[in-house]
């Protein structure tokens, strides 16, 4: 309780601060390339549950129907503006709301698309018992993924082989070491990360 009490009113909090900065974001999206502000794929929660999950768009309109992967920063499918808010990932913020909702925690196994969920072993399908998070021990770990990926010759492969299992490994890290303070420090190492620092 004590952690959903905590998502629930740092969510709001969240929201209601960031407000004009959603609205310039939102601003720059619209004049920078056509297409809605806002991108939604669905994902696997908790108790294998399918939800929206909510971007800023930061991609070409269908971009999403050549590949679910994104390799690198010069992949062509991403906008200028895209480019800025990956890279400060800004894209991310409209999942307060999938927090305030329900579907997602602050802090716990970042949610996978379906294609790569049917893919999980039985003990991996252990993941999504709990709620999926923003950010966990496999996001800081693999916080420039998309940077890793546009080297290797086959990103696909590379990610369900190698990419993938780490990430779980990770997940399951996280979960067994679960607890209010292990939260606050991987939320403040995230920030850490997304102003620059290692840790």
């Amino acid at each position: 309780m004590v952690k959903r009490s905590f998502d629930i009113i740092m969510a709001l909090v969240g929201l209601i601060l960031l407000l004009p900065f959603f609205l310039l974001i939102a601003l720059a999206i619209v004049v920078d390339s056509k297409g809605g502000v806002f991108y939604k794929q669905e994902r696997i929660g908790k108790g294998r549950k399918p939800f929206n999950l909510l971007k800023f768009r930061s991609m070409s309109v269908g971009a999403d129907k050549k590949g679910l992967l994104t390799v690198g920063s010069n992949d062509s499918r991403v906008t200028k503006v895209g480019l800025f808010i990956r890279k400060y990932k800004l894209d991310e913020l409209p999942q307060l709301i999938n927090i305030l909702t329900g579907d997602m925690s602050f802090v716990g196994p970042r949610p996978e698309v379906k294609k790569y969920v049917d893919q999980y072993s039985v003990e991996q399908l252990k993941v999504l018992q709990v709620r999926p998070g923003l950010t966990d021990y496999a996001s800081l770990e693999y916080f420039n993924e998309n940077e890793l990926l546009s080297k290797s010759p086959n990103p696909e492969e590379t990610y369900v082989k190698e990419v993938m299992p780490a990430k779980l490994n990770l997940n399951f890290k996280y979960i067994e070491n679960q607890g209010f303070f292990t939260d606050l420090k991987l939320i403040f190492r995230t920030i850490g990360r997304v102003l620059g620092c290692r840790y």
